[in-house]
């Protein structure tokens, strides 16, 4: 009788069977995939540092622009180091024109109110705007205000010491003058604390959004019932005849 022949597996075969086998167990332990979807394979390691941008120079940049603010402020000395002076105007739209904040300029209005003239006021260290309208008294007392405030604290240094001209400041006052480094005139925050109160009986009563909405029907109805008003008058007239 004769013995059945029994092939042993290589080496090399049960080894590329481990290999396998530990390649899809560390594959499903790392990425753990779900669904019968492709294996994600992605290479993010190729030239990674072209496509990151890393902020390592931050200490050396921080001490360069205080330089810089060194500098400018030595250059343009014994000018406010915060530039010109800017006007009070209010933020835009309805959400927000419950707030102040500085200007670009002050408009031509204003500069004319306060006795300055539109080409003096640069040299002067006044922002100028002539774009922008003066919409309300307020606005504009309230900035022309703030032109003499600045007038009657100015020191104006002569081109030359030795021939002043009219309007200039004298040597007193030169002696004493330094470098302004806040902002030029500081624009307090306008907040209104509205004390608590009982509500009265016509507040009750009242409705807020019903006025705004009769109030927007008659200003958008006014030309239709003056129409009609005239139209009515004519019929009259002929009615009569």
């Amino acid at each position: 009788r004769m013995r059945p022949e029994v092939r042993r597996p290589s080496s090399r075969s049960v080894s590329f069977s481990a290999f396998l086998l530990s390649s899809w167990t560390s594959l499903t332990v790392n990425m753990a995939p779900k669904g019968n979807n492709m294996i994600p394979n992605a290479h993010f390691h190729k030239d990674w540092d072209k496509r990151v941008k890393c902020w390592f120079d931050q200490p050396g940049r921080k001490l360069r622009r205080r330089q810089a603010r060194e500098r400018k402020a030595l250059a343009i000395a014994p000018r406010p180091i915060a530039g010109s002076l800017r006007p009070v105007v209010r933020c835009q739209t309805f959400k927000y024109n419950t707030k102040v904040r500085a200007g670009r300029g002050f408009t031509l209005e204003e500069l004319k109110a306060a006795g300055i003239s539109r080409k003096v006021a640069p040299t002067l260290g006044i922002a100028v705007d002539h774009r922008r309208r003066n919409r309300s008294s307020e606005s504009l007392q309230a900035n022309v205000q703030r032109l003499k405030e600045y007038r009657t604290k100015l020191i104006v240094f002569p081109r030359k010491l030795s021939k002043p001209k009219r309007g200039d400041s004298d040597e007193a006052e030169l002696k004493v003058a330094t470098q302004l480094a806040g902002p030029v005139l500081p624009i307090p925050p306008v907040h209104r604390p509205v004390k608590a109160r009982a509500i009265t009986e016509e507040e009750r009563t009242t409705s807020v959004f019903r006025s705004m909405r009769i109030a927007r029907a008659n200003a958008r109805l006014v030309g239709i019932r003056q129409k009609r008003a005239r139209e009515a008058a004519e019929a009259d007239v002929l009615k009569k005849k």
